[in-house]
């Protein structure tokens, strides 16, 4: 099996173990097994990077092998410059997903883990598939996990969503098949690409092919007008799902158009990628002023992706090698920057459940460290120099003034528009004062607890050497999920700690006072007897009401 294979097959072949195997009540156990799979899929993808040959634009560790002979079909895969990158981004991204989800599913944690490990296998076939019908499998294929991960772990209205983004894409990738058909009769019964790629084609039937072809991936990019599916499933989908639709399943759409729409049908592209720029300007200038009127977050961070996604299909049809460079450049930059952002706002949604900006300010007084992290990417959204955001879109409007100086202005006015909403959006989120009661209870990645227990041991430590403790917990499954303010948490703790340095007291009098008279074994029993004793008398002391003596 080649290293193609590998990268495709191995997070399937955990997604299925875990899918067969995996139970609610051995959550714990599937989390671990989803991850060193998620992680053991990035390994394999590696020795590609090391391998890869620069300077040619031959399709490398190329495999092929029969799949359906009677019809020509075969089993193909390859990656050149374009597709590696994917490869490599997916598996990464699903590894950040995995870890991304350990708290926040509790429910069926297995078909969770399962259909992301699954959906990372056939996103990476999609990037290395050079059949077409192997390609056409891969890509509707997808479908299937990200609609259930929708459906079942999604918002108040995930049934909505999970159908619009289902119909959405399906219907657009119908006229693809008869094209892929079509492609496949011309051709006198193949279905390789590359074949496909010198098929001598007229004008008409290139104009069909075309449009065909674009039915199918400027839905999944999304291209404005047909986008709105994108808004409505980002609010309903988990974090995780987020954050793959966003930092993986866009860049499908735009992959199709340099893999087949441009290639297959070169004269066609040429003479209708007026409207293909048009329609983009329009997503970056429309879609961006959307978004900086949007209340939910999540909403926002949707819409500044249909802008982004803009600037790769500009890129793309200006025909220019600085373009399509920075049209590359951006879809893996977005990739990050998109998936950091919905992963950021998870966060503050699992701790909050709330997606709305009015429900926070001030998280920058409780959660700084985050609140850093949170700017990093929000930097990166508007494209500041510096960042993996600005490349992309700097090299996409050099290569647009280059070729029409008014393509390029409008362009470069996205990274105002991207600016305004990422800013104000993090101005109103993260800075000021703390203007909600449950802004004031969130911690900085569990680090409260964290330094309690710090404190204790080594105070303890302190105290006593011969001083050791091990954290050990005994949960009671059928007491369910308890609502706990981080605070008062806190405060529990520290009461144990003064208990503990109680002991601790309690145990060097008892040495000093009886010393010659028992051995320090007895007393330390003694010690914990009492303390023990003192602390059931305590808790059995019966409640009084508020404004009782």
């Amino acid at each position: 099996m080649g290293l193609l294979s590998l990268s495709i097959w191995t997070p399937i072949f955990f997604g299925v173990v875990l899918l067969a195997f995996g139970r609610d009540d051995h959550a714990k156990t599937v989390r671990w097994i989803a991850l060193i799979g998620a992680v053991l899929s990035l390994l394999v993808t590696l020795p590609l990077y090391d391998g890869f040959k620069l300077g040619t634009s031959a399709m490398q560790f190329v495999e092929k092998a029969p799949w359906i002979s009677a019809f020509n079909v075969n089993y193909h895969l390859g990656v050149d410059g374009i597709s590696l990158w994917f490869v490599l981004l997916t598996a990464f991204i699903n590894v950040i997903v995995i870890i991304a989800s350990w708290e926040s599913i509790t429910t069926r944690v297995n078909q969770y883990m399962g259909a992301f490990m699954i959906l990372s296998g056939l996103m990476i076939g999609v990037f290395c598939a050079l059949d077409g019908l192997l390609f056409y499998v891969f890509f509707e294929a997808t479908l299937i996990p990200m609609y259930l991960i929708i459906g079942i772990w999604g918002g108040p209205n995930k049934i909505y969503a999970a159908f619009k983004f289902f119909l959405y894409t399906l219907l657009g990738s119908l006229l693809m098949l008869i094209a892929l058909i079509y492609l496949y009769s011309k051709s006198g019964g193949s279905f390789d690409i590359s074949v496909w790629h010198k098929l001598p084609l007229s004008g008409t039937v290139q104009t069909l092919i075309f449009f065909a072809f674009f039915s199918a991936f400027a839905v999944k990019v999304p291209m404005w007008p047909v986008h709105t599916w994108l808004p409505d499933v980002h609010v309903e989908a988990p974090t995780g799902g987020s954050a793959v639709l966003a930092a993986i399943m866009l860049k499908l759409g735009a992959y199709g158009f340099l893999r087949f729409s441009m290639p297959i049908a070169p004269d066609a592209a040429h003479e209708w990628a007026w409207l293909i720029i048009a329609l983009s300007v329009i997503a970056v200038i429309y879609v961006g002023l959307v978004a900086m009127v949007q209340q939910d977050m999540k909403k926002l961070v949707a819409y500044s992706s249909v802008a982004h996604m803009g600037f790769v299909t500009l890129g793309f049809f200006i025909f220019n090698d600085l373009g399509v460079s920075g049209g590359l450049v951006q879809m893996i930059a977005h990739g990050f920057v998109s998936g950091a952002m919905f992963l950021s706002i998870g966060v503050l949604y699992d701790r909050m459940h709330s997606r709305e900006i009015s429900s926070y300010g001030g998280v920058v007084n409780t959660m700084p460290k985050f609140t850093a992290f949170a700017l990093l990417f929000a930097m990166a959204n508007c494209g500041l120099p510096g960042t993996a955001g600005f490349v992309g879109e700097w090299m996409v409007i050099l290569g647009a003034v280059k070729a029409n100086f008014w393509v390029g202005a409008a362009a470069a006015t996205a990274l105002i528009f991207g600016a305004a909403y990422s800013l104000w959006m993090f101005k109103r989120v993260y800075l000021g004062p703390v203007a909600n009661d449950h802004v004031k209870e969130l911690t900085d990645i569990n680090a409260l607890a964290d330094e309690y227990l710090r404190l204790a041991y080594h105070g303890l430590r302190a105290k006593d050497k011969s001083f050791n403790a091990t954290m050990k917990t005994d949960y009671d499954e059928t007491i369910g999920t308890i609502n706990i303010i981080p605070q008062d948490i806190g405060r529990v703790i520290l009461n144990l700690i003064t208990n503990a340095f109680y002991a601790v007291d309690e145990k060097s009098s008892f040495a000093e006072a009886s010393a010659g008279r028992a051995s320090p074994a007895d007393e330390t029993r003694r010690s914990a007897t009492s303390l023990a004793a003192g602390s059931a008398g305590w808790a059995s002391m019966p409640a009084k009401p508020v404004g009782a003596p």
